[in-house]
């Protein structure tokens, strides 16, 4: 029996099958349904091709609320959510087809982690760009190479397709429809509610760049990273950092970029970005203040950084992630 869709409401499928990730699945219902709370109206419904609970890679049963025949012909928005063994996702071919149809019946349509493989497989991101968990980057490209694949940013829109990160991703994705839908105070309150930082940038980097000399087998690109982060305002141009690593400016650009994939300048650049937003998320300090700590030496380059690699100007970045203190009398 088809359900009608209540006036007002946004009605919102999560595709859900055995083995999914839980929290790629709770994750996102949770923040929508918080925001009925809020003044939004989300009629989330989770949903399996059979219409029988499904168990997630965790173990724990999820219940389900029957079959796509039960939702309304048009979707607000549909979500699916990942599995780790996207080899066997995307063998599904019950599942592939079962998307591509809530799909094309959907307002938008957003992945969470590997379940952008499930999006790749009915052709929903041929000619887009897209995310997933950074360490499945290279199998999404690999297997499906009409897709653009973009390995760091948390969650990445391309028209009405919205795609993920791993795991947690799923939730600042939400948030950013949430805030799409209803405006940036409600996913204020939302993330505020739920404990979780509010809606960080869809640019912003899965893991911190410092983890990237983790990666580095290379003990003279290894000490090139110490020394950059050690201290970002330093003069880090490419000629000293060449007479830090022994080695001439070409040849450590060469192996930077093998070693890390980023030019020495890019990583530079990405540690003076996470140093700012550290300076603006902890700290009372002026704009103009951060970026000569963190060595942008002017507001202006910083904001044309910010608005560069995280999409949004350091001010607007400060009001989203800075600590707010608990009010005079609150317990």
């Amino acid at each position: 029996m088809t359900t009608t869709r209540t006036p007002g409401r946004r009605v919102v499928a999560v595709l859900a099958f055995d083995d999914v990730q839980l929290l790629d699945v709770t994750g996102p219902a949770e923040v929508l349904t918080t925001a009925n709370s809020y003044g939004a109206r989300y009629d989330v419904h989770i949903v399996s091709a059979t219409g029988e609970d499904v168990r997630t890679s965790s173990g724990v049963r999820l219940g389900v609320d029957g079959t796509p025949s039960a939702l309304p012909r048009r979707l607000d928005t549909l979500i699916v959510p990942g599995r780790r063994d996207w080899r066997r996702t995307v063998a599904d071919t019950e599942l592939v087809a079962l998307a591509e149809k809530l799909s094309a019946g959907a307002r938008r349509t957003a992945s969470v982690c590997a379940g952008a493989f499930v999006l790749a497989a009915a052709g929903l991101l041929d000619g887009r760009r897209a995310a997933t968990h950074w360490e499945l980057a290279a199998d999404l490209a690999s297997a499906f190479p009409h897709v653009d694949v973009q390995a760091d940013p948390l969650f990445v829109r391309d028209g009405h397709v919205v795609t993920s990160a791993g795991v947690t991703a799923g939730i600042d994705l939400a948030l950013s429809l949430v805030e799409e839908d209803h405006g940036p105070d409600t996913a204020r309150e939302v993330a505020r509610q739920l404990v979780v930082f509010m809606a960080r940038p869809g640019g912003q980097s899965q893991f911190s760049t410092r983890l990237a000399a983790q990666r580095a087998d290379d003990a003279a690109v290894r000490r090139v990273m110490d020394v950059v982060t050690s201290d970002p305002t330093a003069d880090h141009d490419l000629e000293s950092l060449a007479r830090c690593a022994g080695l001439s400016a070409r040849h450590l650009g060469r192996l930077f970029r093998s070693q890390t994939g980023m030019t020495p300048g890019q990583y530079v650049e990405a540690v003076r970005t996470e140093a700012a937003q550290t300076l603006l998320e902890s700290g009372g300090h002026s704009v103009e203040e951060v970026a000569r700590l963190a060595g942008f030496g002017s507001s202006e380059s910083l904001r044309r950084v910010f608005q560069h690699r995280l999409g949004i100007a350091p001010t607007t970045y400060r009001a989203r992630f800075r600590t707010t203190a608990t009010a005079p009398g609150a317990s």
